[in-house]
């Protein structure tokens, strides 16, 4: 557990094709299934300090308590992704934490000399804020982002699913309401 943050929940990968990277968890490592959604709107967000208008799919999976969140972004905007993407990597970009109170772990994190690079929040309402140390290790920027209600329920939804899965089905489109 992160004395910061609290408990690490999710490793988010950066990927080029959102379906070659469902494949290679379900078929190589047996991981699913994956809950798409194609495109995530965003209320507003910010990188590097400047709006910006993001476009994105996220597939999402759960290997027992840990989550894995597949990125795709969609389009040509400056952003975290992209950095990620034109430094030559993908894979594992940053891991997330499930904040209970979100603003005060927002404090926290920048009282701990934390720089937020892309941050923001969702046409559902949920605030995100990605951690600025890349330079330090890839592969290690912090996601962190507000717990809502709404959101956990899905989380547990596809959680709850990943554990009875049979290998049927693996990739579900459209995600189904929380």
């Amino acid at each position: 557990m992160s004395r910061i943050f609290g408990p690490i929940m999710q490793n988010g990968f950066v990927v080029r094709d959102l379906d070659a990277a469902m494949r290679h968890w379900v078929e190589r490592l047996g991981v699913g299934p994956f809950f798409v959604l194609p495109r995530v709107a965003f209320a507003e967000t910010t990188y590097r300090g400047q709006a910006v208008d993001i476009e994105m799919a996220v597939a999402t999976a759960y290997s027992g308590d840990m989550q894995i969140e597949l990125v795709q972004q969609t389009n040509s905007a400056p952003s975290v992704y992209r950095e990620f993407l034109e430094a030559g990597l993908q894979g594992l970009h940053h891991v997330g934490v499930a904040s209970q109170d979100y603003a005060a772990d927002l404090a926290r994190a920048t009282a701990h000399g934390m720089a937020v690079a892309q941050g923001g929040r969702t046409q559902a309402g949920t605030g995100f804020a990605y951690f600025d140390n890349a330079d330090a290790f890839p592969g290690t920027m912090v996601e962190l982002f507000e717990a809502t209600p709404a959101l956990m329920k899905f989380f547990a939804k596809v959680q709850a699913t990943s554990r009875d899965w049979d290998g049927r089905d693996p990739i579900r489109r459209p995600v189904p309401r929380a």
